[in-house]
């Protein structure tokens, strides 16, 4: 009588091997990510603000984009409200995280979903969603992002004080603000595996560049929407086209 051989199965990973993937998988961003907060740290003291309230920000708001948009309309003389607005429109692309994350993170406790909220920045996400999606699932993978987070909240509280205290001794050939763009790229870029992903960046990188004079930074937000919209006929028009072959 022969017997079969038991299938093996990979094994569940645990609450600590997920935070560490989380952590390795966002490591390669620092790169871009630590001098994004120096030029954050400049800015803020550029613009006027205290050293704390500059660290402040960086540990209540949390968000690089915002920050450096609010550091650079407090310098230029902007009301309290336009800032405030600007800042609020700019974030909102955070609520697109979260939509697109609750699936992953409904069943969790409150206190988790308050966290990982917290910790869902840019970089964040997308490594996350990439591990969310590409691999095998388990009970732990919300530790993932808790090490793709909470690394990057360490960094970005350490490069904006850096920032910060250094400023002025950082030379302006350094150029560090090109790391801003640079961040993004290295988030966004790996997203393009098809045509509407692609339509979108195209689109939407044409109307922030051709917006650039818009006011109160309505750029992002123009192009933001402007893309999503191209992505998502692109998407339409690819899917008739399947339809019609078919």
């Amino acid at each position: 009588m022969s017997s079969v051989a038991p299938t093996k199965t990979a094994p569940t990973k645990t609450a600590r091997d997920e935070f560490w993937d989380g952590v390795k998988d966002e490591t390669p961003l620092m790169l871009g990510v630590f001098p994004f907060g120096m030029v954050f740290g400049v800015l803020g003291i550029e613009a006027g603000l205290e050293p704390l309230v500059v660290m402040a920000m960086s540990i209540i708001v949390f968000g690089g984009a915002s920050q450096v948009v609010f550091a650079q309309m407090a310098s230029a003389g902007a009301s309290g409200l336009v800032i405030t607005g600007t800042v609020g429109i700019i974030n909102l692309r955070h609520a697109l995280y979260s939509a697109t994350m609750t699936q992953y993170i409904e069943g969790l406790p409150m206190r988790w979903r308050v966290l990982l909220a917290y910790l869902l920045t840019d970089e964040a996400f997308f490594v996350t969603l990439n591990r969310m999606q590409t691999k095998p699932p388990s009970p732990f993978m919300h530790y993932h992002m808790l090490g793709t987070g909470g690394l990057l909240w360490v960094m970005w509280q350490i490069s904006t004080a850096i920032g910060v205290g250094l400023g002025e001794l950082i030379p302006d050939s350094l150029n560090l603000g090109f790391a801003i763009p640079l961040t993004f790229m290295a988030i966004t870029l790996p997203q393009i595996t098809s045509i509407p992903p692609l339509v979108a960046l195209l689109v939407a990188g044409t109307v922030a560049i051709l917006g650039q004079d818009l006011p109160w930074n309505i750029w992002v937000i123009a192009a933001g929407l402007v893309g999503m919209i191209a992505g998502y006929c692109a998407e339409l028009i690819l899917a008739k086209k399947k339809g019609d072959a078919a």
